[in-house]
């Protein structure tokens, strides 16, 4: 018997290119490259974008000159522009630049905060409420996420009742909008369709997003899981470019184009133009001078591959 796919009619994708997949690379992007390329994803139609984040320079020097970036961006006023923090400091930076929506992170992996931190993961959200509070009483707002929710090099599977431990501890402390990540790479489908039932489920006051990456191709695979299980809120990385520093051989994130040009395809909608994300990502792997593990920008559109038959020869006699 034929079982229609029950997908959700409509998504939410935030561009996290700007943050998470810059991060990762060896050349360094200028203020106006970077304002190039993020007012462009906004002109493609993005209601939401990762501009950058807020952490030492030292750390992480790609994300230098957020703040820089944040001052001289010309924002759309119907486009969400966010930007990841760490601490404290990062939601005074957020502020002194004119960022409006925060984000805090947090591995889920327990044995990896306790050996760095000291710390279960639960309990590093918990001292989050400072910085929660600092950001409500300037009027920005915060949300968090959960990096290594569906696995971890350290862990193999994490236990969701660990998960469950760190979204309770982000709720205690006034995050209600949260993030599941696959920062290693390791989900696959029938597991984020069992952990999204359940967090929705459990969580009905949480808003939801899912941010995955490419590491073993099950990337487009999992957003079609989320999907399913009434997921309607994704992260992507124009050109797929990202990765994870702690997992050897990691790839990047999902790529923008091929995540719309699959929502195109199977009819949910996304409010995104297809071929004004492909500029950028073309535009991003020219500045970065290295192709990326993108496959639209390797094969082109579905709809645009008509190619003419070859005419036979018949030879007279």
């Amino acid at each position: 018997m034929f079982m229609p796919m029950e997908l959700v009619k409509a998504v939410t994708l935030c561009e996290v290119g700007p943050r998470d997949g810059l991060q990762n690379e060896k050349k360094l992007l200028s203020v106006e490259e970077k304002l190039e390329l993020i007012e462009a994803v906004a002109d493609a139609g993005f209601p939401v974008i990762e501009v950058g984040s807020f952490v030492h320079p030292k750390a992480v020097p790609q994300m230098a000159n957020t703040d820089e970036v944040f001052r001289r961006l010309h924002r759309k006023e119907a486009v969400q522009y966010r930007a990841l923090i760490a601490n404290l400091k990062g939601v005074e930076r957020a502020v002194a630049c004119g960022c409006n929506k925060v984000k805090l992170n947090v591995s889920a992996s327990k044995a990896h905060n306790i050996a760095n931190l000291n710390r279960t993961p639960a309990e590093t959200v918990s001292g989050f409420r400072t910085c929660v509070d600092a950001a409500r009483a300037e009027g920005v707002e915060i949300s968090g996420s959960i990096s290594m929710a569906f696995g971890s090099p350290w862990d193999r599977e994490i236990p969701l009742a660990d998960v469950k431990e760190i979204v309770d501890a982000y709720i205690a402390a006034g995050v209600t909008e949260l993030s599941l990540s696959d920062a290693s790479g390791q989900a696959y489908p029938t597991q984020v369709y069992q952990i999204c039932t359940e967090m929705a489920r459990a969580y009905p006051q949480v808003t939801w997003w899912l941010h995955f990456h490419n590491t073993r191709g099950l990337g487009i695979a999992n957003i079609m899981a989320g999907m399913q299980a009434g997921f309607t809120r994704f992260d992507s990385a124009f050109a797929g470019v990202g990765g994870c520093p702690f997992v050897p051989g990691a790839a990047g994130n999902v790529a923008t184009e091929d995540v719309v040009h699959l929502c195109d395809e199977i009819g949910v909608a996304t409010g995104v133009d297809l071929d004004g994300t492909m500029a950028v990502s073309r535009r991003l792997v020219q500045l970065l001078g290295h192709s990326t593990d993108s496959y639209l920008l390797r094969a082109g559109k579905s709809k645009d591959l008509i190619l003419e038959l070859p005419v036979k020869q018949h030879s007279r006699s």
